[in-house]
């Protein structure tokens, strides 16, 4: 099987804000610098996590949306791990704060989950404080066929029954 990136399915999008910021799922476009940054200093889920495990994350996602600012800069990401056929799963969503407030990250979700090639997928995702924001998109507690198996670097979560 050959296999190219970017897959022939993916449509590529380029959206202007209202507020000056843009979408883009080009993934050349991303300043891996802000990402690892982010992502391994200050985001509760990955705290510590190397630079190269984030790059392999990145680089192996199903797609990735970045936030820029008016000035280009990257101010807010998103990924996709996915199958491509039953599954996505909403990965690492975050929005500088000092662009926070200005429902910048509903923006992101929304492109990810609501538009492009996953969309038609069943979306799951992790998060211990954005409930409610992801409500707002259709997300829900997992049905009774979802299981979890958290393995060993998360043996002190707590139950989830």
């Amino acid at each position: 099987m050959n296999i190219t990136w970017p897959p022939a399915n993916l449509c590529r999008v380029k959206r202007e804000l209202e507020s000056g910021y843009e979408l883009d799922d080009d993934p050349g476009r991303v300043d891996l610098d802000v990402v690892v940054d982010f992502l391994s200093n200050q985001a509760y889920w990955s705290k510590g996590r190397s630079r190269e495990l984030i790059e392999k994350t990145f680089w192996e996602a199903s797609r990735v949306v970045g936030l820029y600012a008016s000035d280009g800069s990257t101010v807010g990401y998103c990924r996709a791990a996915s199958d491509e056929v039953v599954f996505a799963y909403l990965c690492d969503v975050f929005v500088l704060e000092e662009h926070r407030g200005r429902g910048l990250g509903k923006d992101l979700v929304r492109e990810m989950v609501d538009y492009g090639p996953l969309t038609e997928l069943r979306w799951l995702l992790g998060t211990a404080d954005a409930h409610d924001m992801y409500r707002e998109f259709g997300f829900r507690k997992p049905s009774f066929r979802i299981m979890e198996r958290p393995g060993p670097k998360f043996a002190d979560d707590p139950p989830s029954e």
